[in-house]
């Protein structure tokens, strides 16, 4: 067992005192603990102090839905977000994320701000007798470029890096444009959550653009009138919980057949929460056919790069998308 400090604020106004003194590189923050402590078991992550956030849950916790649109606190449960009926009723692609993302268990313990943080399942970055991993040892190489890579990223990708980014609410809240509000020494401030994933590049290793010591407080979803017709399509390998191996958040406003606007995030394909600008472009204006889907579907893909195991990918990512429009197109509409 490896010794660490353990502290554990009261109040988000501790929690910032006590991140203001975080080292990045020996320090680990406590959530929900559904990865950081199996990472601390595989020896992945070996933290020197232990910054236990879990009493935030009181003080950011809170799932609030009004005409400007939903408030969520980082703090608040996976379970109780994906329960909620406002959530349910009219940002039903949160909703679906979140209950198809990990198990009941899980989703009882995990906490919003730690979901969207989570770390990559890449078997290279969680097994340390792999030297090669530039995520989790910088300048060490990438194993997964040359190994087993069926489950690994086909968009974003670099000679770096290739670990898929694993989560789906992002993907629900890049979709809908969301902020994130964020807690730091020198006060809040609040950036789009488009901005928060980094593309691994030359350093995969920074993930985010937190500034050391920041702390997600609130994710903000603004209304608008693509929310209530939206939908998460998850395809894994087992239906009773698993990772996605390729996913889509789409929101539609249409007008008859006719695309007003549309919104469309990819993910289990791709290095971060992949939002899907150019097949959007595609779509806007026109009628959403068959023919329209499927040909935003290969522009999504277009930069597509697979490995010698994930090809497969391409097809059934631009199949996950165009059923996904699909299926939101049908949604009855709103009296």
């Amino acid at each position: 067992m490896r010794p660490f400090a353990y502290i554990r604020p009261a109040s988000l106004a501790e929690a910032v005192l006590a991140m203001a003194e975080a080292e990045p590189s020996s320090d680990a923050i406590l959530v929900g603990g559904t990865t950081l402590i199996d990472l601390m078991k595989l020896d992945v992550m070996q933290p020197s102090r232990l910054v236990d956030l879990r009493a935030l849950e009181a003080e950011l916790g809170h799932v609030r839905a009004g005409p400007e649109g939903l408030r969520l606190g980082a703090f608040a449960r996976m379970a109780d977000v994906a329960a909620d009926p406002a959530v349910v009723a009219d940002y039903p692609v949160i909703a679906q994320s979140l209950a198809l993302a990990a198990s009941a268990q899980l989703r009882n313990m995990a906490k919003l701000g730690g979901n969207v943080l989570q770390r990559t399942r890449c078997a290279y970055f969680r097994d340390p007798s792999w030297a090669a991993c530039n995520k989790r040892v910088p300048g060490s190489g990438c194993a997964a470029r040359e190994g087993a890579n069926r489950t690994h990223a086909v968009l974003g990708t670099s000679e770096h890096c290739i670990a898929t980014y694993p989560g789906d609410l992002a993907q629900a809240l890049i979709a809908l444009d969301a902020d994130v509000v964020v807690a730091g020494r020198h006060g809040a401030r609040t950036v789009p959550f488009a901005a928060l994933h980094r593309l691994p590049g030359s350093t995969p290793d920074r993930e985010t653009s937190l500034e050391p010591g920041e702390i997600i407080a609130e994710f903000v979803v603004p209304a608008r009138s693509w929310t209530w017709r939206s939908l998460y399509l998850k395809v894994r390998d087992r239906q009773s919980y698993e990772f996605a191996v390729a996913s889509a958040a789409v929101a539609l406003d249409l007008d008859g057949d006719t695309v007003r606007d549309v919104r469309i995030a990819l993910g289990g394909v791709a290095t971060v929460p992949w939002r899907a600008h150019e097949a959007e472009t595609a779509l806007k204006g026109g009628a959403l056919s068959q023919g329209a889907m499927q040909a935003a579907a290969r522009i999504a893909f277009a930069d597509a790069r697979p490995h010698s195991h994930n090809a497969f990918k391409i097809a059934l990512g631009e199949a996950t998308l165009v059923r996904a429009l699909r299926e939101a197109a049908m949604m009855e509409p709103r009296p």
